[in-house]
C-alpha cells in the first residue's frame, strides 16, 4: 500500500490541471509561491507547457510580452493561482487582465471552496461562489473596457487615470492597499496600456473566466510535515477574537469548556476545516477526528457536520485526525530547544513582510469585532548563497553568469531606449556593489526545497526529527558524498566528529563551477543554511537562550523567591547590555548577548513556568506583591536605559520622552563630572554676572522634575498592563480546562522522569498510543457512527468508539502553528510506543519560531 505523502499529493494535483495552464502565462501570488517553491513545483510547471510563471502582486512589464514566441493564431490564455480569498485577489486578477493584449480566456484557481466562501463571514459570494465571481469578474472587465473605449479621446495621461479610478473602486478599494501593491504607472508606461485597454477591437470575442477549486497549496517541510503559506488567507484569518479568555489573533482562545456560540465561530476555525475536509477527500482518507481544546472542538465539529453518508461509504483508508490548541502548551514554541531546523529558521533572513490586503482600513475581509492585522512571518527564508559565490576562488564562471542576468535586467527598460545597449564592464562593477539590481532583487538567494533528496530521502525531512549535532553531522556527510560523485578534490583536514569549518570549503567546491551548483542545488543549500545556523553569533545568543531557560526551569522546582531573582538578574543583565550599547552609539545588539526583548521572552518563559509550579503563591499572580514589585522596578530601569526599545508594543508613544529623558541624563551626568573636577580658587572673578538667574532656573528644574515623574507613572502603568498580561499566561494551567487535572504537567507514573521535560504533543501521543484515558480529548463520530448511536443502536447494533492507538494513518493538527522541537519529539513518542507501523502526518497553521511567539504575545500580533 502506497505510504502518505503530501508533497507528491501537491505535485499531483498539479498534473490534474495540466490542461487549464498548459500554453497559459501563470500568475502566482506570495502564498502560492511559498508553496510551489517548497515543493518544487516550478520545474513541473515548465514541463506541463506552462508559457512563463509570474507574480500576481508585483506586475512587471516583461510579463506582457513572455508569449511572444507563441503563434499568432493561439488564443491567449492566462491561469492564476491563489492562496486567498477570490474577493482579496480580485484586484490584482484585473490588472493581469487589462495588462495583456487579446486575452481571451482566464483560469483562476483558490484553495477556498465554494461553501468556505460563502460561510465565510461579511463575504461579498453566495453558495454559488464560483459562478458569480465568474460573471463579477467580466463584468468589471467589460466595464474597464467600455470605459477606455469612451475616454479614448481623451489625453493618454487621463485616459490612465481613469483606468486607476475604476481599479480604485468595489473590491479593488477594499482589498489592498496603497503600499501593497504597485500602480500600474510604476508596471507599465501610460502608451502600453492606452494600446491594451485603448481599442476593444483588440479584445475579439468575449473574456471566458472559469474558477476552479485546488485545494492541495501547503508548504510541506518534507512529505509529513506541513503548514500553510504565511500571506495565504487561512493562515492569516484570525483564530479568536479579542475578549477576556484570548493571547492573540493567531493563537486560538483558552480552553474554559464553555460552548462558544455558532455565530462567534473565527474564521481561521472555519477555513481550517474545510481546508482539511478537503485535503482527507484529495488523499482518500476517510478521517476519524479526534478534538482537545475548545477551538479544536468547533472545527472537529465543521468537520462532523460536512461529512455525509456518501464519504463515509467511499472505500477510503481509515485515518485518525487529532486537532490540537496552540495555546495547551505555549511554553514549548516559546523555548530554544535542541532543533537544527529551528536554528535555521531564526538565524536566516526572511523575505519582508508587507501589508496584507485583508488588514487596511475597511477590508471587506475584515469583521466588525475582529483584529485590525495578523501578520504570520514569511515561510521564505534567504539563504546566503551570493556571498559563496562571490568569493574570489569560485566566481570566475558565476560572475559570468550574474552579469548575464543583470545584463538583461538592465538592457529591459521600456522608459529608456538608450539603456539597450549594456557596459557589461559596468555590469561587472555593479556585481559587487550592493546598491546594485542584483543585490535588491537577490538573484542567488537559496531558499528550501522539500522534494530535493539524497538516496531517496528528502533532506528536510531527514533532518527535522534530528538533534542540532546529529543534524550537521548528516549534512557533513551528504556533502563528503556529493563531493566523491562529483569527483572534486577539497583540500581540508577531516575530524571524526563535526566542525564548522568542514563545511565552507565542500560548498565553494560544490558550487566552482555552474553545472555543479544545478546538479547539486539541493545540498548547496542546505549546508549553507546549517553553516548561518551554526555560526558562532548565532549559536552563542541560541546557547545563552538554552542556559537561561534551564536555570528559569531549575528554580521553578524550588521556590517563587529563586524563580523571581533569577528572572529580576535576567532582566538587570539585558539592561546593562543595552545601555553600554547606548554609551558606544550602537543601537544593534551585540553578539552572544541577550536584549531587552530577549528578557521579555525569558520573562514570559519564567511566568508560565510560575503558573505551573506555583499556581496559588499570589492572588493575582504566581509572585508575591515584593517579588513583582521588584521585578517591575527592573523592568522600568531597564526601559529608561534603553530608550530603542520604545517600539515595542505596550510602549508605543514614549519614545521621544525616552529618548529626551536619556539625553538629559546623560548631559547630567557628563555636567557633574566637569563640576567636580573644577577647583574652588578657580572662580571667575564676577561671580555676580549669574545673580538673579537662580529663580528661573528653580523654575527650569521644577518642570524637568515634574516632566520625569509624569513619564515614570506613565511608564509603570504601562508595565503594570504588561504584568496583568503575564498573570494571564500564568493561568494557563487552571484556565485551560484539559490542564486542570495536572495530567499533562505534572510527573506520570506511567512513564517516568523525562515525561515531564517534553512538550504537550509527546504526552499526548504516549498517553493516546498507550491507551491511556487523555483528559479533555473529545470524539466527533462520523455520521453512519451518529445513526448506529441514535437509531441502530436499540437493536444492539451500536458502534464501539474507535481509539487513536488502532489508526495505522495519524494526523496532528495543531491550530496556530507547530516548530521543529515537535517534530521530533512527536517522532519519538512513536518509536517509544513501540509502533513503526503507523504513518503520523504533524502540521499546523504556521511554522513558529521564539521570535514568532514573542510576537503573538507582546508584538503587533497580540491583544495586549
Amino acid at each position: 500500500m502506497a505510504l502518505v505523502d503530501v508533497s507528491k499529493s501537491c505535485l499531483d494535483s498539479i498534473h490534474q490541471i495540466s490542461e487549464h495552464i498548459e500554453g497559459a502565462t501563470l500568475y502566482l501570488d506570495a502564498g502560492s509561491t511559498e508553496s510551489f517553491q517548497l515543493i518544487g513545483a516550478f520545474p513541473v510547471l515548465l514541463d506541463l507547457g506552462v508559457c512563463a510563471v509570474c507574480s500576481l502582486e508585483n506586475l512587471c512589464s516583461l510579463d506582457v510580452v513572455v508569449d511572444w514566441n507563441l503563434k499568432s493564431d493561439n488564443v491567449s490564455k492566462i491561469a492564476v493561482i491563489t492562496s486567498r480569498l477570490l474577493s482579496d485577489a480580485h484586484r490584482y486578477i484585473l490588472r493581469c487582465l487589462t495588462s495583456h493584449e487579446g486575452v481571451h480566456r482566464c483560469t483562476i484557481f483558490t484553495p477556498i471552496s465554494e461553501m468556505a466562501h460563502s460561510s465565510y463571514p461579511d463575504s461579498p459570494l453566495g453558495p454559488d461562489a464560483y459562478h458569480e465571481y465568474e460573471s463579477l469578474l467580466v463584468q468589471d472587465y467589460e466595464e474597464l473596457v467600455k470605459k477606455s473605449k469612451t475616454k479614448s479621446t481623451l489625453p493618454k495621461d487621463n485616459n490612465l487615470r481613469e483606468i486607476s479610478t475604476f481599479q480604485d473602486e468595489g473590491w479593488s478599494q477594499q482589498t489592498s492597499s496603497e503600499g501593497d501593491i504597485p500602480h500600474l504607472e510604476s508596471s507599465l508606461t501610460g502608451s502600453d496600456i492606452y494600446d491594451k485597454i485603448g481599442h476593444p477591437e483588440d479584445i475579439g470575442q468575449k473574456l471566458v473566466v472559469s474558477v476552479h477549486h485546488f485545494p492541495m497549496i501547503l508548504c510541506p517541510f518534507s512529505p509529513r510535515v506541513f503548514v500553510f503559506p504565511s500571506k495565504g488567507s487561512i493562515a492569516e484569518a484570525y483564530l479568536s477574537a479579542e475578549h477576556k479568555d484570548s493571547l492573540s489573533p493567531g493563537l486560538p482562545p483558552l480552553s474554559t469548556g464553555l460552548l462558544s456560540d455558532g455565530d462567534d465561530v473565527p474564521p481561521g476555525a472555519t477555513l481550517t476545516a474545510h481546508f482539511l475536509y478537503h485535503l482527507a477527500a484529495k488523499m482518500d482518507l476517510k478521517m476519524e477526528i479526534f478534538s482537545l481544546g475548545d477551538l479544536s472542538r468547533t472545527v472537529g465539529k465543521i468537520l462532523m457536520d460536512m461529512s455525509s453518508l456518501y464519504d463515509v461509504g467511499r472505500r477510503r483508508r481509515s485515518a485518525g485526525l487529532l486537532i490540537v490548541d496552540r495555546t495547551l502548551d505555549l511554553l514549548t514554541p516559546c523555548c530554544h530547544g535542541d532543533s537544527l531546523v529551528d536554528r535555521m529558521f531564526s538565524s536566516l533572513p526572511r523575505r519582508e513582510r508587507t501589508t496584507s490586503s485583508n488588514q487596511v482600513k475597511g477590508s471587506q475581509t475584515q469583521l466588525k469585532h475582529g483584529p485590525s492585522n495578523l501578520q504570520r512571518a514569511p515561510l521564505d527564508v534567504q539563504i546566503p548563497l551570493q556571498e559563496i559565490l562571490r568569493e574570489e576562488d569560485c566566481m570566475t564562471d558565476n560572475l559570468r553568469l550574474l552579469e548575464s542576468i543583470e545584463a538583461f535586467l538592465c538592457t529591459w527598460d521600456s522608459s529608456n531606449s538608450a539603456s539597450q545597449i549594456v557596459d557589461l564592464t559596468n555590469l561587472s562593477k555593479k556585481v559587487n556593489n550592493k546598491g546594485s539590481l542584483n543585490s535588491e532583487v537577490e538573484l542567488f538567494s537559496g531558499s528550501f526545497v522539500s522534494t530535493e533528496n539524497f538516496r531517496g530521502t528528502p533532506y528536510l525531512q531527514a533532518i527535522l526529527d534530528r538533534r542540532t549535532k546529529d543534524g550537521a553531522i548528516l549534512v557533513k556527510k551528504w556533502l563528503q558524498e556529493t563531493v566523491r560523485r562529483e569527483n572534486i578534490n577539497v583540500n581540508m583536514k577531516s575530524h571524526p566528529g563535526f566542525a564548522v569549518s568542514e563545511l565552507q570549503p565542500m560548498i565553494k567546491a560544490l558550487a566552482r563551477s555552474q553545472p555543479s551548483l544545478l546538479r547539486n542545488k539541493g545540498i548547496i543549500q542546505l549546508a549553507a543554511a546549517a553553516l548561518v545556523a551554526l555560526d558562532e553569533s548565532h549559536c552563542v545568543r541560541w546557547d545563552a537562550f538554552i542556559t537561561a531557560e534551564n536555570i528559569l526551569s531549575a528554580s521553578a522546582g524550588d521556590t517563587t523567591q529563586s524563580l523571581a531573582a533569577q528572572i529580576g538578574d535576567i532582566v538587570n543583565k539585558s539592561a546593562l547590555v543595552g545601555s553600554h550599547q547606548q554609551k558606544d552609539g550602537k543601537t544593534k545588539a551585540s553578539q552572544g548577548v541577550l536584549s531587552f526583548q530577549d528578557a521579555l521572552l525569558l520573562i514570559v518563559t519564567g511566568y508560565i513556568l510560575a503558573g505551573e509550579n506555583f499556581p496559588t503563591s499570589g492572588l493575582d499572580g504566581p509572585f508575591s506583591w515584593q517579588e513583582e514589585h521588584l521585578l517591575k522596578e527592573a523592568i522600568v530601569d531597564a526601559i529608561l536605559e534603553n530608550p530603542s526599545i520604545a517600539k515595542l508594543k505596550f510602549l508605543h508613544g514614549l519614545a521621544e520622552d525616552l529618548e529626551a529623558n536619556l539625553s538629559r541624563m546623560r548631559f547630567e551626568e557628563t555636567r557633574q563630572v566637569s563640576s567636580n573636577q573644577l577647583q574652588i580658587d578657580d572662580f571667575d572673578d564676577d561671580q555676580w554676572g549669574s545673580w538673579g538667574d537662580e529663580e528661573t532656573d528653580n523654575n527650569n528644574d521644577k518642570e524637568q522634575v515634574y516632566g520625569d515623574m509624569q513619564l515614570k507613572l506613565e511608564l509603570h502603568d504601562r508595565v503594570d498592563n504588561l504584568f496583568r498580561f503575564l498573570h494571564k499566561l500564568s493561568s494557563l494551567k487552571t484556565r485551560n480546562l484539559p490542564l486542570r487535572d495536572g495530567a499533562f504537567t505534572s510527573e506520570s507514573s506511567f512513564i517516568g522522569d523525562p515525561y515531564t521535560n517534553k512538550g504537550l504533543l509527546y504526552k499526548l501521543l504516549t498517553r493516546a498510543l498507550g491507551k491511556y484515558d487523555v483528559p479533555g480529548l473529545e470524539y466527533h463520530s462520523s455520521t453512519v457512527g451518529r445513526l448506529f448511536k441514535s437509531g441502530f443502536g436499540r437493536f444492539g447494533l451500536g458502534q464501539a468508539k474507535p481509539s487513536l492507538a488502532d489508526q495505522s494513518i495519524i494526523l496532528v493538527f495543531v491550530i496556530g502553528g507547530i516548530n521543529g522541537l515537535e517534530v521530533r519529539e512527536v517522532q519519538e513518542a512513536l518509536s517509544e510506543a513501540g509502533r513503526p507501523d503507523i504513518e503520523l502526518i504533524i502540521c499546523g497553521t504556521t511554522y513558529l519560531s521564539p521570535d514568532d511567539m514573542l510576537d503573538l504575545l507582546l508584538g503587533d500580533s497580540s491583544y495586549f
